[in-house]
């Protein structure tokens, strides 16, 4: 974690926070519409996602003002997402030749500068939830909030699947009639992306029994109807990186759950917990097969996962020609570009310039987000991919060490839920929906917060700066 913290105050006099309160209330509110408008991909609802986050700062500053105190925390993980930010900025630099033809190492200027800007906006609604919402004291708020909103979704997601009219919320019609809609989500897979990151919180939380009566039931019964949509959204992918999820969960959870049980008791005890996740998984598969089992069957066995060149069989959906046949001429792409990258946010452009296809497809997105990366920004992306990745795997394995149960299991869940997908974007382009881009940085977070926690009360690593206000300037360490 990075923290700046500088005070005018000699002594700590923490005044009425009405205002962190209106800043963590509008955080929730911000997750909820960020994902009930569409997912936030239509320049009105990235309008409004990016006033709220320029509101919110506006408040933190007035708070700052009011308590004669500056903090400010921001996970390392955040860093590579800001180095992408400068990439961009580079990229979009253009000059202009004698001819008046504008040269610059991005491909379309106008796009990769809209891409920063949704990345800009991004970078500081997650600084504004590794403040606010991912605090210690917040977290047992938080997980409740995203396994009851996902409860939520979930069921709304189920019920206007079977009740489909061609309008989303019954109510609004789309200019253009999506192909795979569900809940909210012009896309199946997006509305799996969300769950997926969610649905491991209330798995870990059983599995290290830090949760007990109503409340465990609760969770189980959240769980369970989170996975039964994701498994009726029949996305593949979706499917593939929920059962990593769990299993991510039930791996790393195992060891804890069986080091915090000594003796005969102790061993029922895990057993107990185990027990329970199995009766989860059993449940996830009668509800899928009592809902609509012959829908997820019929989809798994009309896929090709592997292609075989021929012609796919009537109602077979062959891989190469849905996804396939995009990795190869990205990888074409990244062939040609593999020092500067394209830019970022000019992969549609780019694109047609070295596909095979006829032109007749308008590809806007890779459908693997690490082939995506390295396509926007070369060597660079992909060194800033890498970075994130091993800044969030130390996070979660540092996060683990705690001895509160309920911290565990919150890291454990966190960690799932970015671990699932971070799988799914293997096969989709969920981190380049600002909703669920959003609900990943702020499990982010989460971990960052947990992994600082873990050292002992020491803050590591950390860049503490002081500054002052005028007066006399004091810091300290916050875990």
């Amino acid at each position: 974690m990075i923290r700046l913290e500088a005070t005018t105050q000699a002594i700590d006099i923490t005044p009425s926070d009405a205002l962190g309160k209106t800043i963590t209330t509008g955080l929730f509110g911000l997750l909820v519409f960020s994902t009930l408008a569409y997912g936030t991909v239509e320049p009105w609802s990235v309008a409004v996602f990016g006033g709220m986050v320029a509101l919110f700062w506006v408040l933190w500053a007035a708070r700052c003002v009011q308590r004669k105190r500056l903090t400010f925390t921001a996970p390392l993980a955040f860093l590579p997402l800001l180095g992408l930010i400068v990439l961009g900025g580079l990229q979009s630099l253009a000059l202009t030749d004698e001819s008046g033809r504008r040269i610059a190492i991005s491909m379309d200027v106008e796009a990769t500068r809209l891409a920063l800007e949704v990345l800009a906006v991004l970078l500081l609604a997650g600084l504004l939830a590794a403040k606010f919402l991912a605090r210690l004291e917040r977290l047992t708020l938080l997980r409740n909030f995203l396994v009851t909103f996902g409860l939520v979704l979930a069921v709304f997601g189920l019920l206007q699947h079977f009740t489909w009219n061609g309008k989303y919320y019954w109510v609004f019609a789309p200019i253009n009639p999506p192909l795979s809609p569900f809940g909210p989500f012009v896309n199946h897979n997006h509305f799996a992306g969300y769950l997926e990151l969610i649905i491991p919180i209330p798995v870990a939380f059983i599995l290290l029994r830090a949760v007990y009566g109503e409340l465990s039931l609760y969770y189980g019964f959240a769980a369970v109807v989170m996975s039964v949509a994701v498994f009726l959204s029949l996305s593949r992918g979706g499917m593939i990186s929920l059962i990593s999820g769990l299993v991510f969960v039930i791996g790393f959870g195992l060891k804890p759950a069986f080091e915090r049980m000594r003796g005969y008791h102790g061993k029922a005890g895990a057993l107990s917990r185990i027990g329970a996740v199995i009766v989860i998984l059993l449940t996830i598969g009668v509800g899928v097969w009592w809902i609509g089992a012959d829908m997820v069957l019929d989809r798994m066995q009309h896929t090709d996962f592997i292609s075989t060149g021929e012609k796919p069989r009537d109602g077979q959906e062959d891989f190469f020609k849905s996804r396939g046949w995009i990795w190869r001429d990205t990888v074409a792409m990244i062939r040609a570009n593999w020092v500067t990258g394209v830019g970022v946010g000019a992969f549609p452009t780019a694109f047609s310039h070295y596909s095979q296809d006829d032109g007749s497809s308008l590809i806007s997105q890779a459908h693997n987000d690490y082939l995506q990366i390295v396509a926007d920004g070369g060597l660079v992306g992909a060194g800033l991919a890498l970075w994130f990745l091993v800044i969030v795997g130390r996070d979660f394995a540092r996060s683990l060490r705690q001895r509160d149960d309920a911290r565990v299991a919150m890291a454990l869940g966190c960690g799932g839920g970015v671990f699932a997908l971070l799988v799914h974007s293997l096969f989709d382009f969920n981190l380049q929906l600002p909703s669920n881009a959003f609900l990943f940085l702020v499990l982010v977070a989460v971990l960052a917060r947990l992994s600082a926690a873990a050292d002992d009360g020491r803050v590591s690593p950390v860049l503490l700066t002081r500054t002052g206000f005028g007066g006399r300037a004091a810091s300290k360490w916050e875990v």
